[in-house]
């Protein structure tokens, strides 16, 4: 099985600074686990977008695309429910 890179964006290491330290780990954990599992369970589509997929993580959302042909995932954003969806 292919692993995936990933990478960040700058601004979803900002949110990721701000979120509350004890949720941190568990939204590391998450992400590192998409390196071997790009799709795991309880993942979503985005609609509008061919690439756009998001995790849940207690009432965090991690929103990340896949990047098939070249085994890359890159963390677009990370916020809580309330504000993931917002400009």
């Amino acid at each position: 099985m292919d692993t995936y890179r990933i990478e960040w964006k700058t601004s979803a290491l900002k949110e990721l600074k701000r979120i509350d330290r004890k949720i941190i780990p568990k939204i590391i954990h998450s992400i590192e686990a998409l390196a071997t599992v790009p799709r795991p369970s309880g993942v979503r589509k985005l609609k509008g977008s061919e690439l756009s997929y998001r995790i849940r993580v207690a009432d965090y959302r991690i929103v990340y695309e896949i990047i098939e042909n070249k085994l890359l995932i890159i963390i677009i954003r990370v916020r809580h429910r309330k504000d993931v969806y917002r400009d």
